[in-house]
């Protein structure tokens, strides 16, 4: 049965604010070109999505040319600000955003572990409404949320884990109190670095694929034919508590200690880069990225290629401590997509606890043996191998990217040591990748999820109209 007229036209607007958002903005013909629609419809597209403020003119294409120009539209990008926090042990990164996610202002704080609940809350809270005033945010009319822990899919909540601060669960709470108007929501951060992965980074041609997350701890992300499986407590990919061999005891209920954490988190990676005598520079010797970083360059220089380069944004709180870096929103390498572009992180931004950084005029330690190096990755590859070699015989999922601080600082050197062991181990072939995002991942996936929530609501046919601006 063919569209009613009012379905007909939901569909094709929808499908022009898509395209405008994908490709920026566009002149009618362009439109014309892009969706198959005869040149009145789209005519009448742009100036009913014009009349509900979802789009303006922006300027004008043919400048060079004689005749009259034509208008170029796009979407009206402060119709709605944007939040997206990740929330770490230790501390907590902020990004601001316009409804095509833009970056406009971002920031972390950080947050120790002798902090109270309430003054952990409060700091957290003033950083969001420091970041979104910065941004010039009046309002916020969607927030995302990455955390640690299990989420329990019936009510969206952040469920009560051993191990993780109280303030955690405060935090999410806190901040619907305190933006009654926003949409908050709260997702696992494996869940959102697997959606940024399957958008931006190693996953991009990958309906099918597993995120495991190596950070401070670890995690896993699994997409099925383009969807994010959950579970039916929210616990899918808690991959810390697999039983694995080469642990002295069996993780409990309440405790992943004695699976596969114990051979994979970021203290079990420091212990085995001691163990394989990898010196590293002072602050990097705690750090499980910085100790993978030292060993890849040294197995880098050994085979004649260029030493691998400090990644600033390796960090547990996936923020750039200088003014001069990349934003913790745009990784080395991605070109940016009309949209999705962000700008520098701005000067004087605190880093997450957790970063790495190196003290002027500290001495820097020789590097390791090329031999230890090697050893050491061996040792963490075959580790590695036995989660997600575990992954691969339930899921068979073809493709696994080890994420995170340590997946990116490891790189392909790490990530090829892994498929070499996995190839062994099972006969379904599986590619093995390194991420492209790193610790950064988890931001742009609350970034990602905001902003698909927002237009989703916004573009929908009748949606709210536009709100006035209130400050802080």
């Amino acid at each position: 049965m063919p569209a009613s007229p009012s379905t007909a036209r939901a569909i094709n607007d929808r499908l022009a604010l898509r395209l405008l958002q994908q490709e920026g903005p566009l002149t009618a013909g362009q439109l014309k070109q892009l969706t198959g629609l005869s040149r009145p419809t789209v005519a009448d597209l742009v100036e009913r999505l014009g009349a509900a403020g979802l789009i303006a003119v922006v300027g004008e294409a043919g400048e060079q040319r004689r005749g009259p120009n034509a208008k170029v539209y796009g979407i009206v990008a402060d119709r709605a600000h944007l939040a997206a926090l990740d929330v770490r042990t230790e501390g907590v990164a902020v990004a601001v955003t316009d409804l095509v996610g833009r970056v406009l202002a971002e920031a972390s704080v950080p947050i120790g572990g002798d902090t109270g609940t309430g003054p952990a809350v409060q700091q957290a809270v003033t950083l969001v409404e420091r970041v979104a005033k910065e941004a010039g945010a009046g309002r916020l009319h969607t927030v995302g949320i990455g955390v640690p822990g299990l989420i329990d899919p019936s009510s969206g909540e952040l469920r009560d884990s051993t191990g993780l601060p109280e303030w955690h669960r405060r935090l999410v709470a806190t901040l619907q109190e305190r933006l009654p108007e926003a949409r908050v929501s709260v997702e696992n951060e494996t869940n959102l670095a697997a959606l940024a992965e399957q958008r931006y980074g190693a996953a991009r041609d990958r309906d099918t694929f597993v995120l495991l997350w190596l950070g401070q701890g670890t995690g896993a992300a699994v997409v099925l034919d383009g969807a994010l499986r959950r579970g039916a407590s929210g616990g899918t990919g808690e991959i810390g508590f697999l039983p694995v061999p080469g642990t002295t005891a069996l993780p409990t209920s309440t405790d992943c200690e004695g699976g596969f954490h114990s051979l994979a988190s970021a203290a079990a990676v420091v212990s085995l880069a001691a163990e394989c005598d990898i010196a590293a520079p002072p602050r990097e010797l705690t750090s499980a990225a910085g100790v993978v970083r030292a060993a890849v360059a040294v197995t880098r220089a050994s085979d004649g290629g260029p030493g691998e380069e400090p990644a600033a944004d390796d960090a547990e709180g996936a923020v750039r401590a200088s003014g001069t870096g990349s934003s913790m929103l745009m990784p080395r390498g991605d070109a940016p997509t009309p949209g999705d572009a962000a700008p520098l992180l701005p000067g004087g931004a605190a880093p997450v606890p957790g970063a790495e950084s190196r003290s002027p005029g500290a001495e820097a330690p020789p590097p390791p043996a090329p031999a230890s190096a090697a050893r050491f990755l061996d040792a963490l590859a075959d580790r590695l191998a036995v989660g997600v070699a575990s992954v691969v015989a339930i899921l068979d999922p073809g493709c696994v990217v080890l994420g995170g601080e340590v997946g990116q600082a490891g790189g392909e050197e790490l990530a090829s040591r892994v498929r070499d062991r996995i190839a062994r181990m099972t006969p379904l072939p599986t590619e093995v990748r390194a991420t492209t995002l790193g610790g950064g991942a988890v931001l742009r996936g609350a970034l990602l999820t905001a902003r698909d929530r927002a237009q989703e609501e916004l573009f929908a046919p009748g949606g709210p109209p536009p709100q006035p601006s209130q400050g802080w």
